[in-house]
């Protein structure tokens, strides 16, 4: 047997075969919504677009080998990839959920699917006796984001796999991380989703959603809810996903680089009262990444010292991390969580779980770490005065030559 290929080469030449028409290298968009028959019941495996679309099953292909899955369903959104996986599920089923979790999937679950009749029990998932404790008779399903969105918690995918009895289900929400740097259904999920809005397209200029597992069944069920459902991708947005999961091992190894070096930056200052990163070795669970992931990725969030309203002063004073929804793209991003992502969680839950008002979260994009570093020392040196510290210089001083910084997790490493 052929040696496996590695994550960057299968990136690029995972379902990606030259056109076997025209002989054309990249993948065609098949801008077509049905396929013409030679006969009632005769076609190529197309015969109609929501179903199946040739561009569609090279990115799923592709998407699958990143993740070492057998199976793959591209959907239009993360979102409509977590209500497919959902629908494993029917009315009475009861879902355990990581308590720190993107305020678009709460919505989901707290809003719709209360109303067809699921049960959902959150809970702190870095603590697996909650998670045991939480467990019923009619549990179904794990749902588990690692690292967390915005808190960047991280949760012992193999630790909740090792509670499951048969007919349980682990799915995980691996956006964050991207399939770089973690691998779920190695850890022993069943289930993996993304949204390749994020890492996976990379460049902010579509939106998408995957889901993939290794399980013949789970993989059926997805499948015909994408058909029966029809949340699926049009051609043009699997071609600019595919064509941005190409860069996806490179990119994320700049991420991390800039994202470890905005982190230690932070955690330096003493206006600054907490910065969330898992790469750094204050971080609760840094053993726990360094066991469960390759890399530590390129988000970043962190609370500030003084009123609350000074995160809101911070957010529009940056200049390079433009304020914004969404994350995982090239261009550096900064998000007010508590009203901006997360604005669909009530505000005293988000508080109990410590989204406060003085967080912000950071994408932290490719540009030069020096200059992302001066953005962010100019935007917290104009509002230090709120901060209730003193004027030295802790801290803010030259930002770190970018050819010092640490060597991260990911460096150097054969087939990541």
């Amino acid at each position: 047997m052929p040696e496996p290929m590695d994550f960057a080469t299968r990136a690029i030449h995972a379902g990606q075969d030259a056109d076997p028409t025209t002989g054309a290298t990249i993948v065609p968009i098949y801008a077509t919504s049905t396929y013409t028959q030679p006969a009632v019941g005769e076609h190529r495996g197309f015969d109609y677009s929501r179903t199946v679309n040739p561009t569609r099953v090279a990115l799923e292909t592709q998407l699958a080998a990143l993740e070492e899955a057998r199976y793959g369903s591209a959907f239009a959104s993360g979102m409509a990839a977590t209500s497919a996986t959902l629908n494993l599920l029917a009315a009475g089923d009861h879902v355990v959920v990581t308590d720190d979790l993107y305020g678009g999937t709460y919505r989901l679950f707290s809003k719709v699917l209360v109303r067809y009749g699921l049960e959902f029990t959150y809970v702190d998932m870095t603590d697996l006796d909650a998670v045991r404790a939480a467990i019923r008779p009619n549990t179904k399903l794990f749902w588990i984001e690692t690292p967390t969105n915005p808190l960047l918690r991280l949760v012992d995918i193999a630790g909740v796999a090792a509670l499951k009895t048969p007919g349980q289900v682990v799915a995980v929400d691996n956006t964050f991380a991207s399939p770089y740097f973690q691998s779920p259904l190695a850890l022993g999920a069943d289930v993996v989703v993304h949204s390749t809005t994020k890492y996976i397209g990379g460049h902010s200029d579509v939106v998408g959603g995957v889901a993939l597992t290794n399980d013949a069944a789970i993989a059926e069920s997805i499948k015909f809810h994408q058909n029966a459902v029809g949340g699926v991708p049009g051609p043009f947005d699997a071609f600019l996903t595919m064509r941005g999961a190409k860069t996806l091992a490179v990119r994320m190894r700049e991420h991390e680089r800039n994202a470890h070096a905005v982190a230690t930056f932070l955690e330096e200052r003493d206006d600054v009262a907490r910065v969330f990163y898992p790469g750094l070795p204050s971080h609760p669970q840094h053993a726990l990444a360094q066991r469960q992931m390759r890399g530590f990725g390129g988000m970043v969030s962190f609370t500030l010292r003084g009123p609350e309203s000074r995160a809101l002063e911070v957010a529009k004073r940056t200049k390079l991390f433009s304020l914004a929804e969404s994350l995982g793209g090239v261009e550096s991003l900064i998000t007010h969580p508590a009203r901006m992502t997360h604005g669909s969680i009530p505000k005293d839950e988000r508080e109990r779980r410590g989204v406060t008002d003085g967080l912000l979260r950071l994408s932290v994009g490719l540009e030069s770490a020096r200059d992302l570093i001066a953005d962010l020392r100019q935007a917290l040196d104009a509002t230090r005065a709120l901060a209730g510290v003193g004027a030295n210089d802790a801290g803010i001083g030259d930002p770190p030559n970018p050819d010092r910084i640490p060597a991260t997790q990911s460096e150097g490493a054969p087939t990541y």
